[in-house]
């Protein structure tokens, strides 16, 4: 079994999702955010890279303006930020799309990348799809990431289906999903993060529907 050399991003951990319209519902931020922080620990003390994420609307934006108190990341993640964090800021859903963190992964020999953040309804989910074709592996950790209630004309969700169900359709072919405890577990072993793949998620969903 190949070792991964990981890296862990952390995807908008910015004040505009812990208040307001924006506000993560599920899990609650107050649940994902302690993940999220003993995320970092782990990967700080196993000496992995750590890239930090602020997507920026721009100036004067209704949301995510840079220079608003929004903007700003969590206070738990700046106080744990260090100099050797690679920072980027970013105008897509997607952490790749328009930044230089695909040639500073490759620059730090990184194949394997481990979201953490918000939302798995935006910059979660574009980010792990975008990943198949740059040719990273991704892991999501299912419990430091979080979603909005949404609705819109092509229907509703509330926030803990969204989530779960992107993180399932996520495990069945663009990422390992598993919680912040079996990441950290599968970092000190050196091995990768269990996932699924679509024949077995196939396999598993008929079964469950009564069609086996």
């Amino acid at each position: 079994m190949t070792t991964p050399s990981r890296a862990l991003v952390l995807v908008d951990v910015q004040q505009q999702y812990f208040g307001g319209l924006l506000e993560i519902q599920y899990p609650p931020h107050a649940q994902s955010l302690p993940r999220i922080t003993a995320a970092i620990d782990a990967a700080t003390a196993a000496g992995i890279p750590i890239v930090v994420v602020q997507h920026s609307s721009g100036e004067g934006a209704p949301v995510f303006a840079p220079g608003t108190p929004e903007f700003e990341l969590h206070p738990e993640i700046e106080r744990r930020r260090a100099g050797t964090w690679k920072s980027i800021v970013k105008q897509y859903g997607s952490v790749y799309a328009d930044t230089d963190l695909t040639r500073w992964l490759r620059g730090h020999d990184v194949d394997t990348v481990t979201l953490a953040g918000y939302m798995t309804n935006n910059c979660i989910l574009g980010s792990a799809v975008e990943a198949e074709a740059i040719g990273f592996t991704t892991e999501i950790l299912s419990d430091a990431t979080g979603a909005i209630n949404i609705a819109n004309d092509a229907g509703s969700a509330d926030a803990r289906t969204v989530h779960t169900t992107l993180l399932a359709l996520l495990n069945s072919n663009w990422a390992s999903v598993g919680s912040t405890d079996s990441w950290i577990a599968a970092l000190t072993a050196h091995r990768p993060l269990p996932g699924s793949d679509l024949g077995t998620s196939a396999a598993a969903g008929a079964a469950l529907a009564g069609h086996l």
